[in-house]
């Protein structure tokens, strides 16, 4: 492995992601996950049902 790829590697390990880029990573995965299964699911659907799970932890 080359020195450039292996310093690239190494930055990855210690990069922390922010709370936004873990959301847009969890409703990613639900995603891909519920549209293998059904077709029919969307992005909208699964960030409408994501933002209506926030917002009622919030109330809760």
């Amino acid at each position: 492995m080359n020195e450039p790829l292996k310093n690239l590697l190494e930055a990855a390990r210690k990069m922390q992601p922010s709370p936004r880029e873990i959301e847009v990573q969890r409703r990613s995965f639900a995603y891909g996950n519920t549209h293998f299964e059904n077709e029919m699911i969307t992005r909208e659907m699964i960030d409408r049902v994501a933002d209506e799970m926030a917002d009622k932890q919030k109330n809760d």
